[in-house]
């Protein structure tokens, strides 16, 4: 005879599990900011910054910005203040 599934001890275990990357995103997203400097940045500019790249259109825009950032973590480029395209 098999044994019944315990389908809240499964719920359990996922939404902890959900819990645990949600944290792990922000405390990622934090040392993010931090890495590249943006902590320097006021609260005001950091979202603007942030609010435009989301509402960026070009898509060739939005592919600089990736191979960048590419960059970034392959230790390519670590300089903050230069701007591959950001500006207008």
């Amino acid at each position: 005879m098999r044994k019944p599934r315990d389908f809240d001890a499964e719920l359990k275990n996922l939404e902890d599990k959900a819990k645990t990357l949600k944290d792990r995103k922000v405390r990622q997203l934090g040392e993010l900011v931090i890495a590249t400097g943006a902590d320097a940045l006021d609260i005001d500019t950091l979202t603007g910054g942030l609010l435009d790249l989301t509402n960026a259109g070009n898509a060739a825009r939005k592919e600089g910005w990736r191979k960048r950032g590419a960059g970034f973590f392959r230790g390519g480029s670590s300089a903050p203040e230069a701007s591959a395209g950001g500006d207008q």
